[in-house]
């Protein structure tokens, strides 16, 4: 399916909209322009897959599941645990709420279950014409998982916020309102990406020895330091050290934590 220039002027406008509900609970809107909003997009599909065109279904080695989309969204096959947050499921059912048609070998399953049960099976098949229409699908409809990231954002914010201690919460919603004003569009591509690239910090199960590396530990992290994207790249770095470190030894993920970094630094204005 090719999304047309009307229709992409509409998602990316719906794109705003939702930065503008998030920041009916923070004060003004973001300060970002339908071209920052292209360039987010962009810069996302960057981070995660050097705007390779192959790269839109993909396995990483030494991973469990496969990665796909702009986004990199993990999709589990059936019966899997793991302590990492299952994301492409929910971004099928995104766009069937926007009225967009996936490939119906996707949806045929009945619990939208992963239908490669390996590493080695995946690249077996990806070539296959399913395959192929997949990575075809998400390129096309690029808008649609910026909006998905996007809403992600919009729907954590107040969650990180109220799950701190009260004396706490208004600290940590004025820095959450700083950095999300600060150098447009650095500030909002930061919360946006982080909470996209490595989560809220919410979820219970993505801990390594009981400690998180989302978005609320970063802000944790931050705790009498300065209000600064500097700030915030710092302390994230600190926070994704710190999981490497926790991790299970044969995860080897201190081969990403350099990719992981320069990543951070991405936020930060030249």
């Amino acid at each position: 399916m090719t999304v047309n220039s009307i229709r992409l002027n509409r998602f990316l406008g719906s794109l705003l909209g939702q930065y503008l509900l998030v920041n009916m609970a923070y004060g003004q809107a973001f300060e970002l322009s339908q071209s920052d909003l292209e360039s987010l997009g962009e810069q996302v599909f960057a981070n995660e897959c050097a705007s390779n065109f192959d790269c839109l279904t993909s396995w990483n080695e030494g991973e469990e599941f496969p990665s796909l989309g702009i986004g990199h969204f993990i999709w589990f096959k059936a019966g899997q645990v793991s302590p990492f947050e299952e994301t492409f499921p929910a971004l099928l059912n995104y766009y069937q709420v926007r009225n967009v048609e996936v490939p119906s070998w996707i949806i045929e399953g009945i619990h939208l279950d992963s239908p490669w049960q390996s590493r080695e099976d995946f690249y077996r098949e990806f070539d296959s014409e399913q395959s192929r229409e997949l990575r075809r699908f998400l390129a096309d409809t690029k808008p649609i998982q910026i909006d998905f990231i996007v809403q992600r954002l919009s729907e954590s914010l107040d969650e990180i916020v109220i799950s701190f201690p009260i004396d706490q919460q208004t600290t940590v919603r004025q820095l959450l309102n700083t950095l999300a004003h600060s150098h447009p569009p650095y500030g909002p591509y930061a919360l946006i990406d982080y909470v996209h690239f490595k989560g809220t910090g919410l979820t219970p199960s993505e801990r390594y020895q009981n400690q998180g590396w989302g978005l609320k530990q970063v802000v944790a992290a931050m705790e009498n330091s300065p209000m600064t994207l500097y700030s915030f790249v710092h302390a994230a770095k600190q926070v994704l050290s710190n999981r490497v470190n926790n991790a299970p030894p044969i995860r080897n993920e201190q081969r990403w934590l350099p990719g992981w970094h320069k990543r951070l630094e991405t936020y930060l204005p030249p």
